[in-house]
């Protein structure tokens, strides 16, 4: 039986990556970030199945101990501070945590099994931020336009120099944004959907947005991890884009949630400057030709069908809290954050809006321990 260790296994790649592993008969263990309290909503499902670590991306020695612990023949490195907008809020932190936080991984590696253990580091679309050519691919030159993207970048590069200094099985996978009912309520996605099923259910009276006309290429996090899985499982070790190849506007998301509550979106947006992005990306499409070929990977959500997946998941979700969130949650308040394509607000306990907020749950990983579920 393979082991498998994931860090950021909490978050939402995480959480499909863990369903994924073990269907595939995979002993699966996860790291996880000692905190006052902890979010394992996503894989409270897998309480009985996955063990988890304790260990902090901050602290090499707790990464080794769990890494040993583990004894995995894959890593998976997708913990990362990963909310654009608080990159620029806290950019020493995000460069602790998603650019030297690999290091620490590879180093573990090193230390303990360099040609045993076959390593996937979470690289990401973000590092070509201002782009220099469309659609990107694999060779297209990087411009990172956030500090996350800068971390990102850092963390891509000694990937690479790792495996060709140590001959390790290193490998990055450069995803574009990929989106689920498990997304974080501080990216846009989400923040439009539980928006609009805020509007329907009565729970707000407004979603409030940044640049409308930004473009993403948008997938579903299901059959991205598949792809990180089939990257493993290749002879030799490569970088791979992973993406739709279809390229989409805020306002098209928009749309089609609206659309699928049966609502005007023309009634309930409006368009905030404080939202937009310092320095904002406004085109980023993917080419997974190279991945379609060598992995025979391809995405099988399309778009509309993710955005009314979404919907309906938020729609479920409050629908079953409405009456009680009625009695607490001021009218017109959906979510409000210096957010754009990657990002948008948290929401405070009264389920308004609250503007920041930080999304450690799909990124930064951690932990140290001997368990199979948190008791």
């Amino acid at each position: 039986m393979k082991r498998a260790l994931i860090t950021g296994i909490t978050g939402q790649d995480g959480s499909y990556l863990a369903e994924l592993l073990l269907e595939k008969g995979y002993e699966v263990h996860g790291i996880v970030r000692r905190a006052s309290t902890e979010n394992f909503d996503r894989i409270e499902h897998l309480s009985d199945k996955v063990h988890l670590h304790q260990a902090d991306l901050l602290d090499q020695l707790s990464i080794i101990d769990a890494m040993k612990e583990a004894n995995p023949d894959e890593v998976y490195n997708l913990a990362a501070q990963s909310f654009v907008p608080t990159s620029w809020k806290q950019p020493c932190l995000t460069g602790e945590f998603t650019a030297i936080g690999v290091t620490r991984m590879l180093e573990a590696v090193k230390h303990l099994g360099p040609k045993k253990i076959r390593f996937y580091q979470a690289s990401s679309s973000e590092m070509y931020g201002k782009v220099q050519a469309v659609p990107q691919t694999e060779d297209t030159p990087f411009y990172p336009r956030s500090p996350y993207g800068v971390a990102k970048l850092y963390g891509h590069w000694i990937t690479i120099n790792y495996r060709e200094s140590f001959g390790m099985y290193c490998v990055s996978g450069i995803l574009f944004n990929h989106e689920s009912p498990r997304r974080g309520r501080e990216f846009v996605t989400r923040k439009v959907t539980d928006g609009v099923a805020r509007i329907k259910l009565g729970l707000a009276k407004e979603l409030r947005l940044g640049n409308l006309d930004a473009k993403r290429d948008w997938g579903f996090a299901g059959d991205y991890v598949r792809a990180m899985w089939m990257m493993l499982q290749q002879d030799k070790p490569d970088d791979y884009v992973i993406a739709t190849g279809e390229t989409h506007t805020v306002q098209s998301l928009v749309e089609i949630a609206f659309a699928a509550a049966d609502l005007d979106w023309k009634k309930y947006v409006v368009t905030d400057p404080a939202l937009v992005r310092p320095a904002e990306v406004d085109l980023l499409i993917g080419d997974p030709a190279k991945a379609k070929k060598q992995l025979g990977w391809k995405p099988k959500v399309g778009f509309k069908e993710l955005v009314e997946m979404m919907v309906k998941a938020d729609l479920e979700r409050l629908s079953k809290t409405a009456s009680r969130l009625n009695g607490n949650v001021g009218h017109g308040c959906a979510s409000s954050s210096p957010a754009s394509p990657g990002s948008s607000a948290g929401t405070s306990r009264n389920g308004c809006s609250r503007r920041g907020g930080t999304n450690f749950s799909d990124s930064v990983a951690a932990g140290s321990g001997r368990r199979i579920w948190r008791t």
